[in-house]
């Protein structure tokens, strides 16, 4: 029961962090290899259009600049991205104010995240306070602190989005050719993302994108992106799977006393079965029969119990985190029938182990001693 519960939550957990980044990040990021720019040329243009299964392509600048509202700054990562940006609808459901349009009326508009909003205090569609985003200029570095480090532009904030603590306090989306200005950039761009057309495999076209583009650009899907820190989950996972494991070989001891103590009481009972022609192969095979039993019927309840709980949890909650900040007020959980076959597989192989010895006892047990 405890190994049910125990992968559940870390897949629930897997599959949180997996929707939040996903929500966020493009199904495939297209990133120079080499360097954080590279030339977006019409001819790569048209190579990505061309391969199938892509449906939109968006053009990306990412850097980090300096927010500025009145008396409050903040350091902010600044993105810019192109008109189609919001074709691909990721930012939809997590508009808490505002519009994810950062075009309206032939006005730039700013998207940005919650957390930059209450540290900075900015209001929303105000047309009288604009925020002031400075980008250091490459041209005009003097001095450490000098105003005229800085590339200066002011931009109206047209929506708020809440996603995450990681890009609340951090994200802050404008229209592509404001960040093109803002950084000096021509067409240089940073990356580019990628949302596969309905119905294709995200695998197959990111396979296509690698022949096409060759070995100068980095193609990643959504896991991959982020691939450092799914693996920390997948070996978390597997160690508190070790651990349970270990436990449960702990408590199978109990098993070995069990049929040592039920040998022992049935010496006599062994002494006539093998008096009666009964072979060391079926006594031995008779105690194995009895510890499979016990592990049969303890995995079974085990499982019950584990797949009944994680069912109240996944449909009514009753664990809960407990803190104000936390994403999800329960516990997330989901059951995965391999964990299921898996842990069944653990469960019967200690039981049956811990079998062994005393069915090996009772098979050599002398029948004239106890007879």
């Amino acid at each position: 029961m405890a190994l049910v519960i125990g992968m559940s939550v870390f897949n629930g957990m897997e599959n949180l962090i997996r929707s939040l980044y996903n929500s966020f990040d493009p199904e495939i990021k297209i990133t120079p290899k080499d360097g954080k720019t590279f030339e977006m040329t019409d001819s790569l243009l048209r190579v990505i259009q061309r391969t199938d299964g892509v449906f939109i392509i968006t053009q990306v600048i990412e850097d980090n600049a300096v927010l500025s509202y009145k008396n409050e700054t903040d350091v902010i990562k600044i993105k810019g991205v192109s008109e189609n940006f919001a074709s691909q609808h990721r930012m939809d459901s997590f508009i808490v104010d505002g519009s994810v349009n950062m075009f309206r009326h032939g006005q730039n508009m700013a998207l940005i995240g919650r957390g930059v909003q209450y540290k900075l205090s900015v209001p929303v569609n105000n047309q009288f306070s604009p925020v002031q985003i400075y980008y250091p200029d490459k041209n005009k570095i003097k001095k450490i602190g000098s105003i005229d480090a800085f590339r200066i532009s002011t931009i109206h904030v047209g929506g708020v989005f809440a996603i995450e603590k990681q890009y609340d306090d951090n994200y802050v989306f404008v229209p592509l050719d404001f960040a093109r200005e803002l950084m000096n950039y021509e067409n240089e761009r940073t990356s580019l993302e990628i949302k596969v057309a309905e119905g294709a495999d995200i695998d197959d076209v990111q396979d296509r994108l690698k022949q096409n583009l060759g070995s100068s650009f980095l193609i990643l899907n959504s896991d991959e992106q982020h691939k450092g820190l799914l693996k920390a989950i997948l070996v978390e996972k597997f160690v508190v799977n070790i651990m349970l494991s270990f436990i449960l070989a702990i408590s199978s001891v109990g098993i070995f006393f069990c049929l040592t103590m039920l040998t022992l009481n049935k010496r006599k009972d062994i002494a006539v079965l093998k008096s009666m022609g009964a072979t060391k192969t079926f006594i031995r095979n008779l105690f194995l029969t009895e510890g499979l039993l016990i592990a049969f019927s303890g995995a079974a309840i085990g499982l019950t119990f584990g797949v009944a709980i994680c069912y109240l949890q996944q449909h009514y909650g009753f664990v809960t985190i407990g803190t104000e900040t936390s994403i999800i007020e329960e516990y997330p959980v989901e059951l995965r029938w391999n964990d299921l076959i898996w842990i069944s597989c653990t469960v019967i192989c200690i039981s049956f182990l811990a079998a062994i010895r005393p069915s090996i006892i009772a098979s050599k047990l002398d029948l004239k001693k106890h007879l």
